[in-house]
């Protein structure tokens, strides 16, 4: 059996689960090893009965002893086993459905533990479906740690666990391809034994270090592959002939008619560009220009404008005669940059067709797409992964965009790259990271870095508040909505998920609309989603026929609402600051002042001190350097920047001093032996092989 063996070919799955799987992105073995867990638990301690009310609303572990047997009555289409206690003055009831058994397993005269959450029904305190342990059994099982994972609806934690372990030993995992030295050198962890730790740890100390292990591997595999693709695209000659910059001519009317459109769109523009715009569209200009084809990465906090720079620079290549693709993360994103542009066409009478392709499209409107992308040789083309799929074919491409960069892997920076002859590259990034790790990451490419934010943009105004305020909030909702505005939500979950307590959104958005009046709309919005559904939803808000969103972080990426002065964001202290920033960076986009309220729901004066950088600055370089500071390289177990870059584990932020020993060592390695092809490298090469095969198979996915 192999990683690349399908799923399904594991004992006991068949064709309704391992659709399942599929669901969750697990194809193959290997990739079940790689569903990380996501969190940790660790049992709570044992509570006696009579001191059950500290624990309301929360997962505990009660002792119990039985006075009387369990009562089990005929409910609807099941049997219910109740078990009624009491301690001094406390009442508590336990109930069991289809477990009628237990009558005979909860003794008399016999001590056990029920773990549950705890509820309260009256007077008497409530606990449905606990598991049950004898004392001795819970005790020994308090010190371990317990994986929770993604999961996905009809796919339970212990049919997940048993899979993954059922693949820990069907694999032979012991050949390690990093070399000993290397391991040695920085106290790495042999791979077999990080993979069994990350996922069923022995203690926090193994748990600790196999997660650096598998993180350094990560870092090391991206910069490794990203060093070989520079090895490639270094010095590749540019083949694409744009006029000069500046046209001179005596003559007024003759000078106005060659200036180039970039310039006559600016000049008509209803703002003026920053400096930092500028010097930027002036870098990419002279890019696309130069002797060798352009590779650049634009850094620009949210809010910097890097949307215009993208079309100045599209719109270059269309004067030319010459085609451009912007790739976008998500559809709705992709719409929006199609509707963009298409008014900026229509704004400055500019005749430039602009084509649109994303998955949701019929087979019959791709045909269409694909038509008009062969016959229009310098047409806008903008999308998501779509741009990227075999039957996507360009004419006369020079100029591929990817806008939130970090969203994207190496591999499809390259399959876009591919799509043309050899096109000029321009990736761009909202995700603020400190310039030193911009460097390492984005080794192949040259960095320009947009750090103004346009005048007419009121700062954001923001508060970080704790739950006996969410009323307060609530109120200030209302008022805005009042004035017309519209206001996001955002919360971490999608549905309710076990063992963890946190804000969901679909039981969200039915809290709020109880809170709102009957005339505001409220809708919710999630990854899980299908794309139309999401795209309506969005245009909806749009057009201000939603006046509040509850959302996940899928609304995080670029989306443009200037009504919308209101981002509360619930559970804060679940969310990395950068991704905090991002959202904060949805709101004031239009002339009215715009506010983020973050409601931190813990105690923990670490989650305050963290949430407070976010009320000190704007500036999301600022943010992210103070985050850094505060979390350390050593913070093994803290919050993560959700779906930065390709990493599963890595978080550029707290494992920062990884991501440079993993640099310096791909770096060696590269400068030993630039395309791995020595004996004594041929465990790495197949590796790095596999590493970008998988990306190219998500691609296609």
């Amino acid at each position: 059996m192999e990683k690349s063996s399908g799923i399904g070919t594991l004992k006991g799955i068949g064709a309704k689960t391992e659709q399942l799987f599929h669901n969750l992105g697990v194809y193959t073995i290997g990739d079940i090893l790689l569903h990380y867990p996501k969190d940790y638990d660790k049992l709570p301690p044992i509570t006696p009965l009579e001191e059950i009310s500290s624990c309301l609303e929360t997962t505990a572990a009660i002792a119990v002893r039985i006075d009387k047997a369990p009562f089990v009555r005929a409910g609807r289409n099941m049997q219910v086993t109740s078990l009624a206690v009491k301690a001094q003055d406390v009442k508590a009831e336990f109930v069991w459905f289809r477990m009628p058994y237990l009558r005979n397993t909860l003794k008399v005269g016999e001590w056990f533990v029920f773990l549950g959450k705890v509820a309260q029904k009256g007077t008497v305190f409530h606990m449905e479906q606990p598991q049950i342990y004898t004392p001795e059994k819970y005790e020994s099982m308090q010190n371990c740690l317990w994986p929770s994972y993604p999961l996905t609806a009809g796919l339970k934690k212990n049919r997940l666990s048993q899979t993954i372990r059922q693949a820990l030993e069907e694999l032979d995992l012991s050949v390690d391809y990093l070399p000993e030295e290397v391991r040695a050198r920085h106290g790495l962890a042999e791979y077999n034994y990080a993979l069994e730790n990350i996922h069923f740890p022995e203690n926090e100390t193994a748990l600790e270090q196999a997660r650096k292990r598998l993180v350094f591997d990560e870092f090391f595999k991206f910069i490794l592959a990203a060093g070989m693709q520079k090895e490639q695209m270094e010095e590749v000659p540019n083949s694409f002939v744009f006029p000069p910059l500046h046209m001179e001519t005596e003559n007024p009317d003759a000078k106005k008619q060659e200036k180039a459109w970039a310039d006559l769109v600016m000049e008509e523009l209803p703002f003026c560009l920053t400096e930092a715009q500028k010097r930027t569209l002036l870098e990419i200009r002279q890019d696309l220009r130069g002797r060798k084809v352009m590779q650049r990465l634009v850094q620009g906090d949210v809010g910097s404008g890097k949307t215009i720079i993208a079309f100045l620079s599209m719109l270059d290549a269309a004067q030319a005669g010459y085609q451009s693709a912007l790739m976008a993360p998500t559809e709705v994103l992709a719409m929006q940059h199609y509707q963009t542009f298409t008014e900026l066409f229509e704004r400055y009478g500019l005749k430039i067709p602009v084509i649109l392709l994303t998955g949701s499209l019929t087979a019959k409107e791709k045909r269409h797409v694909y038509e008009r992308m062969q016959l229009y040789h310098n047409a806008m083309i903008i999308g998501t992964h779509a741009l990227i799929q075999e039957r996507a074919l360009y004419d006369n491409l020079a100029l591929v965009i990817t806008d939130e960069q970090h969203r994207f892997g190496v591999k499809q920076r390259e399959t876009l790259f591919l799509k043309g002859s050899q096109p000029h590259v321009l990736v761009m990034s909202a995700t603020p990271i400190p310039r030193t790790l911009a460097i390492i990451l984005y080794g192949d490419l040259d960095i320009s870095v947009i750090d103004e934010v346009p005048a007419r943009r009121l700062p954001i105004k923001s508060c970080v508040v704790g739950k006996k305020s969410r009323n307060t909030s609530y109120e200030f909702l209302r008022k805005e909505i009042a004035k017309g505005r519209q206001a996001y939500v955002i919360c971490p979950l999608v549905e309710e998920s076990e063992g963890l307590e946190a804000e969901n959104v679909t039981d969200y958005a039915e809290k709020i609309k109880q809170e709102m009046p009957g005339n505001v709309v409220v809708e919710c919005l999630h990854g899980k989603m299908k794309s139309g559904r999401k795209n309506l939803i969005m245009e909806q808000f749009a057009r201000n026929e939603i006046q509040v969103l509850v959302s996940t972080t899928v609304i995080e990426v670029g989306v443009n609402v200037p009504n919308a002065t209101v981002m509360m964001i619930e559970d804060a202290q679940r969310f990395g600051l950068a991704q905090l920033h991002q959202l904060r960076g949805r709101v004031g986009r239009g002339e009215e002042q715009s506010y983020c309220i973050m409601v931190n729901t813990t105690d923990s004066d670490k989650a305050k001190k963290r949430l407070e950088i976010l009320n000190k600055s704007n500036d999301g370089f600022f943010i992210a350097g103070e985050d850094l500071k505060l979390r350390g390289p050593g913070d093994f177990f803290g919050i993560r920047q959700s779906g930065l870059l390709e990493f599963r584990l890595g978080d550029i932020y707290q494992n920062a001093d990884l991501l440079k020993l993993a640099s310096e060592e791909a770096h060696l390695l590269l400068e030993e032996d630039r395309k791995l092809e020595r004996p004594e490298h041929e465990k790495i090469r197949a590796e790095i092989s596999t590493y970008l095969n998988r990306q190219a198979e998500i691609v296609n996915l």
